[in-house]
């Protein structure tokens, strides 16, 4: 079942942001049940949103890639749903 990541970073900024997605962006294109990756700055720092094919996927890839490159205190506050329906482009 497909699965929406919520991530609210406290204390990320666009720099560190952008510098993590310069290590990490090819990674995820390529990663094993890799649909979508979205983010912004919000009122705490900033807030990612993710889609995957499962909640396995997603953990897998956070805790090899994402995890091990965090800035020094950062850590996401991480929220994983499955979804009900999942419409894609053809």
């Amino acid at each position: 079942m497909a699965v929406i990541v919520m991530a609210e970073v406290a204390g990320q900024t666009q720099e560190k942001y952008d510098g993590m997605m310069a290590v990490l962006g090819e990674a995820i294109k390529k990663a094993p049940g890799f649909i979508l990756h979205s983010a912004r700055p919000s009122e705490e720092g900033w807030r990612v949103i993710e889609l995957w094919e499962s909640k396995d996927d997603a953990n897998r890839f956070f805790a090899e890639h994402v995890a091990p490159n965090l800035p020094p205190g950062i850590r996401p506050k991480r929220k994983v749903e499955e979804v009900h329906s999942l419409v894609r482009a053809l």
